[in-house]
C-alpha cells in the first residue's frame, strides 16, 4: 500500500472503507448506517459528502463498482465492493492513527474502526499509546506543580489543569480498556458482533 493513498484518506473515507469490510453497499445504506450507528457523534455526514468520498474511493482503486440497481421509483444504486488494496489502506490508517496522541479527532475514529484488527495487534498499539500518555501526563503535572510553586495565577493555569484531568481519566480509561482486551472478557472483531441480531437488523434497516 502506497503511504500517499493512506495519506490521502479522510476520516470519512476510513469510515466507509471500513463499511465495506462488512459487505458490499451502495452509498444510501452506508448513510443510513453511518446514522444508525450515530456515526455524526464522530464527523459530519451529509449526503454531499459521502456521495464524493465514495467517488474519491473508486478514483484510488481503493473500491469498486458491482453494479447498478434500479427497484420502481427508487433512484439507481451503485453497489461497491472493497478491494484488497482498500482494505489494506483502512487497516494501515488505524495502525497509524490508534497510538497518536496529538490527534485527538482521528484517534476517535481509529478507536470506532480499531475492531478491525486483531485483538494481539491493537493491545500491543493501544500500550505504545499509553506510554506516550504517561508521558504528557507527567508534562502537564510537572508543569502545573511548578508553575503553582512560582506563584502563577490559577486563572492562567486553568487549561493545563483541565488537560492533566483528561489525561489521567484517559489513562484509567485505558488501563481498564487493555485489562478487558488482554484477559478476553471483551468480545473483539468483526465475527464478535456480525451475527448479532441488532447488526442484522440494522444492514436490513440501512438496505430499504
Amino acid at each position: 500500500m502506497a503511504k500517499d493513498a493512506v495519506d490521502r484518506l479522510t476520516p470519512m473515507g476510513v469510515m466507509v472503507l471500513a463499511l465495506l469490510r462488512e459487505g458490499d453497499m451502495h452509498p444510501y445504506e452506508m448513510v443510513r448506517l453511518m446514522r444508525a450507528r450515530h456515526d455524526d457523534r464522530l464527523l459530519t455526514i451529509t449526503n454531499g459528502t459521502l456521495y464524493h468520498t465514495v467517488s474519491r474511493l473508486h478514483r484510488a482503486g481503493l473500491i469498486d463498482e458491482l453494479g447498478i440497481d434500479r427497484e420502481g421509483n427508487r433512484p439507481e444504486r451503485t453497489t461497491y465492493a472493497l478491494t484488497d488494496a482498500g482494505r489494506e489502506a483502512v487497516m494501515t490508517w488505524v495502525q497509524r492513527e490508534l497510538p497518536r496522541i496529538d490527534r485527538p479527532a482521528d484517534f476517535r475514529i481509529a478507536l470506532a474502526e480499531a475492531h478491525n484488527l486483531e485483538r494481539p495487534e491493537v493491545i500491543d498499539i493501544l500500550r505504545a499509546r499509553r506510554l506516550a500518555l504517561v508521558e504528557d501526563h507527567a508534562r502537564h503535572r510537572d508543569g502545573l506543580h511548578a508553575a503553582r510553586e512560582k506563584s502563577v495565577p490559577e486563572q492562567v493555569l486553568v487549561e493545563i489543569e483541565r488537560q492533566e484531568a483528561l489525561l489521567a481519566a484517559e489513562l484509567g480509561w485505558l488501563d481498564s480498556l487493555l485489562d478487558r482486551l488482554e484477559t478476553q472478557v471483551l468480545p473483539w472483531g468483526p465475527s464478535a458482533f456480525q451475527n448479532s441480531d441488532r447488526y442484522r437488523a440494522q444492514r436490513k434497516a440501512a438496505q430499504q
